[in-house]
């Protein structure tokens, strides 16, 4: 519901969903996040090449959609009016050489990258300067889009009475809006010349001052298709030339309370930086054969690896085989494979169909490692991502075949006794591997984690674990149903013959064994066909006696082609994760339990797994020349300090040392609302056990809130009703209307809060929601009866929190001003997210969220902006639009426009940068600046889904075992040059703290690393909904409630209609199930609450 503690962060009791919600599996689930109901508890390119085209795919984490926590529990780099990193500009009056063009880019305003001589040329000559062509300042020599002021960039600009300067501008694009590209360096000083590569040793480490400017993406290794064609400049390698991310403005931060050591799980990786990795590309294709059983049937990843694997078992031709195989089309190795088209037999028995396969493997590029320790010690301006691809892949070639891999994860393939979680489920625990270019070098990060799977038992006993209620085989046609629900859809194999082919079941037989009979066909035609009963095949054919012949048999295969098989020979198979129903609340504790270890544990495990045998750093990794220190990164974290706090009264309030918390006993919020105009809805009427005692809930719900300075007068109405009211969107809508026209014939003015009691989680929440905030425009607070009843003062604060903010109050607000501004600056703080639905789901829209700030200097006021759009687009495409409505009101709201614009982006990979700062960034800047307005513009990027994860050195720096609330680390296993940090905000009360990431793409606003590093941990503090700092930028918190909300208005969408489909009338229609789920109409918002903060 909308209740919970009020330090939870949790929102709503009844639904919603928080923060954790899988963004970083194990993160502490009480910052806001975790799953659950809140209900008032816790809860290789030679030097003269360049790669070909990489393409990269990406698939966001997925939350589900249907589980209820938010409200009830839960582009391009800028350019600093000087050369980022670069030597002082020589004197004006010496001449300066003109760009030279690569040959894929025409010297009139082309697209190509400038890279400052021609492309795999070296470098000329510093002492030989070219005079630039003379030219008016304002236009360049071709007439291209760049423009040449007559002086080197970031040089003084000229005197009033000479022709101004064009305004600065981001290194990529030029005052007159072309696409030439700023290298860090003034127009005509020739580029550093690369260092030789040294001995095959660790990667050196960068120099203090980087002599170009790095590539805005940080290593996150994906799926990429590589093209077959001969090596040619690359147009990703061009763009990411062009997308330069912002250099750190210093050497990090300084600022602290005080310092502690960390170990951090980044493991140190040495390479032969004068090696070469070879990709190549696979092709498999099945021979046709006599019958055409294998056509032109698509091959799965597991059958690519099974015909590989037995290629690569002749020893004569592929002997000490270490390569890296993605099951598909890519193969790198660090030594040269045989080449050219081979021939696999595959027998009968296997796990796909026997046949004759032909194999075709053919050498795409040679990826030169050198390339990479120049990116890491900053000579090489790109991250080569191909060469990073190749290393993960062959990294992680030794898991992928000794272990079960899920997706990035690879977990054991035996479970501990321990981590039974009955009912034939078990724990297993595993981790998550990424390779990381960091300022210490290359660096392994390795991560723990777990995951539920079914246990790979013979089928009879899986039954008689899993169904319980003392179960035995002779309760399989009693419990018919129950059997055929909990084994539809898992795969098993055979045990009455050899073989290693998994089949799926699909059902349970109509007949019981013993009455199964069959045509049996001679497949040499000698002998009619004849019937004959199943047990007798078995026997004659596999000597097997069925022991169970009163029982239904299980369906295998499909429909065309049905198996019929005794449940006696049937054994699940192994790796099959848990997606169904529920666990208990015993067993989902112990997994809980599980997944968010201590931090001493969580180390333990970690170190465990990067020195197995079936680890990254087995034989594969060792035989490729790759070695991988088996020890922690070792780094030095500073404690920020905490803020002061208003609240009510002018008074501050000081947070606790080490949790960072603070109470709101005898205290009053800074801006507590009046509630005059209120409604009391109770759906508890008719369920005897959870009743609403509405007159001691009124009673003590308006104490809490007037001590808190919110005055709350009695209920205009109390309406009861049952809890079968919420199942019709129609009725609902009638009801609340009911309600509010009811309201307004006892007072005037309109009604501002509807109180909703619930006696249980329901679906109903969310059609609360949508008709409430969407139709009628009033907002709502949801909890449950059960909560309710106990009148917990925490609870009840909790309560209070939400209903203030709601209504545009403030509860909390920062003492001082924030970091780097003052009361003078405007600024707006944007929140950006997006939420794409379920990974089963193929068709329904990803809902885009924007929020931001509408009042200075609190800054904790939010206005919220929702719309869906192309599923499964990371890329806001409206997001441009969205912004210019919240700037204008911001403008509506304060009579001035934002000065200083701060933009925080979630949910995006490094892979992804490119995107947010050639597209959003673009798209936001040419929405709302104009020749009048151009407000300072930064852009960051907060990341929960890394696997980075820090522990204190020693005990006695810790809070719980994590480090504590404010911890900051910018050194060593950060990027090479780019501006980022990790910042542990928050307390982690449960599990191990998980920092967030926090990426600077773009900065006009000049931030150091402790302002910036600063301004991000006061915010924290001013999140709404709890007492305490919270582990992610409130904008961001706030957007990824707001998708969410969206997501639950796109679910009502979708059951309103599934009803109006049921009948004939609409069922002809075969769009109804879809095309209105991308009607904007859907998600617009009442104009009441659109400025307002209804989702918190």
């Amino acid at each position: 519901m909308d209740s919970g503690r009020s330090n939870s962060g949790r929102g709503d009791a009844a639904g919603g969903r928080g923060r954790g919600r899988g963004r970083g599996r194990g993160n502490n689930q009480n910052q806001g996040g975790g799953r659950g109901w809140d209900l008032g508890q816790q809860q290789g390119v030679s030097s003269n090449q360049v790669p070909p085209q990489q393409v990269s795919s990406y698939t966001p984490l997925q939350t589900s959609a249907t589980q209820q926590q938010h409200e009830l529990g839960g582009g391009r780099g800028a350019w600093t009016g000087r050369p980022l990193s670069a030597p002082s500009p020589p004197s004006p009056v010496q001449p300066m050489s003109p760009p030279q063009m690569s040959p894929h880019q025409s010297a009139i305003g082309g697209r190509g990258v400038w890279i400052g001589r021609p492309w795999g040329s070296p470098p000329p000559s510093p002492v030989q300067p070219l005079s630039p062509p003379q030219m008016p300042p304002q236009q360049s020599a071709t007439g291209g889009r760049g423009v040449w002021t007559g002086r080197p960039w970031g040089s003084p600009p000229p005197s009033p009475v000479q022709p101004l300067s064009p305004p600065q501008m981001p290194p990529q694009q030029s005052a007159t809006g072309g696409r030439g590209v700023c290298t860090g360096r003034p127009w005509g000083l020739s580029p550093p010349s690369p260092s030789p590569s040294p001995v095959p040793v660790r990667p050196l480490s960068p120099p203090q001052k980087p002599l170009q400017q790095s590539a805005a993406d940080e290593l996150g290794v994906q799926k990429l298709k590589i093209s077959e064609q001969s090596a040619l400049p690359s147009a990703s390698e061009s763009k990411e030339s062009q997308m330069q991310a912002i250099r750190r403005p210093d050497k990090g931060g300084s600022i602290s309370n005080k310092s502690i050591g960390l170990l951090v799980n980044h493991f140190a990786v040495e390479f032969d930086p004068e090696g070469t990795i070879f990709h190549y590309n696979v092709n498999v294709k099945p021979e046709s054969s006599n019958d055409n059983r294998l056509g032109n049937k698509t091959l799965r990843k597991s059958g690519m690896r099974l015909i590989m694997d037995k290629l690569f078992s002749r020893k004569a031709l592929f002997r000490d085989l270490n390569a890296g195989y993605d099951g598909e089309k890519n193969m790198y190795s660090l030594v040269e494979l045989p080449t050219g088209n081979f021939e696999v037999e595959i027998s009968e028995g296997e796990e796909i169909r026997s046949g004759s396969y032909s194999i075709t493997i053919h050498l795409a590029n040679k990826l030169m490692l050198s390339r990479l320790n120049d990116y890491i010690r900053g000579i090489l301006p790109h991250i080569p991502r191909d060469i990073l691809q190749g290393m993960d892949l062959v990294m992680k070639e030794n898991p992928s075949r000794r272990r079960i891999s899920v997706g990035r994860s690879f977990y054991s393939s035996e479970y501990r006794t321990e981590n039974d979680l009955s009912g034939g489920v078990a724990a297993y625990r595993g981790f998550q591997q990424s390779l990381k270019p960091t300022s210490q070098g290359l660096a392994l990060c390795l991560d723990y984690s777990v995951l539920a799977f079914w246990k790979p038992l013979p089928v009879i006993e899986f039954l008689i674990e899993h169904l319980k209620r003392q179960f035995t085989v002779d309760h399989v046609k009693t419990r018919r149903q129950e059997v055929n629900n909990a084994l539809k859809g898992l795969k098993v194999r055979v045990t009455h013959r050899r073989t290693k082919q998994k089949y799926t079941i699909a059902g349970l037989t109509a007949e019981d064994a013993r009455v199964i009979s069959f045509q049996r066909v001679d497949p040499e035609g000698k002998n009619p066909p004849e019937t004959i009963r199943l047990v007798e095949y078995f026997k004659d054919k596999w000597d097997k006696d069925i022991m169970y012949q009163d029982i239904p048999c299980l369906e295998l295969g499909t429909e065309k082609k049905s198996n019929k098989v005794p449940m006696e020979f049937c054994v699940l198979v192994e790796g099959q994760r848990y997606l169904k129903e529920p666990l208990d609340k015993n067993v989902d504790r112990l997994l809980k339990k599980l997944s968010l270890p201590k931090p001493k544990e969580r180390k333990n495990a970690i170190d465990e797994m990067v020195k197995a045998d079936d680890g990254p750093c087995g034989s594969v990794t060792r035989n490729s020349g790759i070695r991988v220190h088996t020890e922690m990164t070792g780094v030095e974290g500073r404690v920020l300090h905490a803020p002061d706090l208003k609240i009510g009264g002018d008074r501050s309030v000081q947070v606790n040392v080490q949790k960072c918390q603070w109470n709101l006993l005898d205290r009053t919020l800074v801006d507590g609302k009046t509630v005059e105009r209120w409604a009391l809805l109770d759906f508890t009427d008719g369920d005897r056990g959870n009743r609403l005692q509405a007159s001691a809930f009124v009673n003590n719900l308006m104490g809490r809130c007037n001590s808190l300075d919110i005055q709350m007068a009695e209920p205009l109405l109390y309406q009861v009703t049952r809890m079968n009211e919420l199942s019709s969107v129609n009725r609902l809508e009638k009801l609340l209307r009911f309600v509010v026209e009811k309201c307004g014939t006892k007072a005037q003015g309109k009604l501002q809060m509807i109180v909703c009691v619930m006696t249980r989680t329901d679906p109903g929440y969310k059609y609360i929601k949508w008709v409430a905030e969407t139709r009628i425009g009033v907002v709502t607070q949801c909890c449950l009866s059960s909560q309710a009843n106990k009148g917990q003062d925490q609870y009840l604060a909790n309560l209070c929190l939400k209903i203030n903010a709601k209504l545009g109050g403030s509860n909390f607000e920062l003492m001082g001003d924030l970091p780097h501004f003052d009361k003078r600056d405007h600024v707006m703080f944007i929140g950006a997210d997006v939420n794409h639905p379920g990974p089963m789901n193929k068709s329904c829209p990803s809902i885009a969220a924007v929020v931001a700030t509408v009042n200075w200097p609190a800054a904790n006021r939010y206005a919220a902006r929702v719309s869906p759009q192309a599923h499964r687009s990371e890329e806001i495409t409206n997001f441009g639009t969205m912004c210019l409505d919240l700037v204008n009101t911001y403008y509506r709201l304060n009579k001035v426009k934002p000065r200083r614009i701060l933009v925080f982006r979630d949910g995006v990979s490094e892979g992804q940068f490119e995107m947010v700062r050639s597209q959003e960034l673009a798209d936001l800047k040419g929405a709302i600046c104009d020749g009048k307005y151009q407000p300072a513009i930064t852009l960051v990027v907060a990341q929960k889904r890394h696997q980075t994860r820090l522990f204190v050195e020693k005990e006695n720096d810790g809070v719980s075992g994590n480090v504590p609330p404010g911890t900051v680390v910018d050194t060593k296993i950060v990027h090479p040059q780019d501006f980022d940090f990790y910042l542990c905000s928050h307390h982690g009360g449960l599990g191990t703290s998980k920092p967030t990431h926090y990426y600077v793409l773009r900065d006009e606003n000049a931030f150091t690393s402790d302002e910036l590093q600063k301004l991000i941990y006061d915010m924290c503090f001013t999140y709404a909904r709890c007492t305490k700092p919270v582990s992610l930028v409130p904008p961001v918190y706030y957007a990824d409630l707001v998708a969410y909300r969206g997501r639950m208005f796109q679910e009502v969408v979708l059951g309103t209609q599934s009803s109006m489909s049921s009948s004939p009338s609409v069922a002809a229609s075969t769009s109804a199930s879809s095309t209105p789920s991308f009607d904007p109409s859907f998600y617009t918002l009442h104009p009441d609450l659109e400025n307002i903060m209804f989702f918190v």
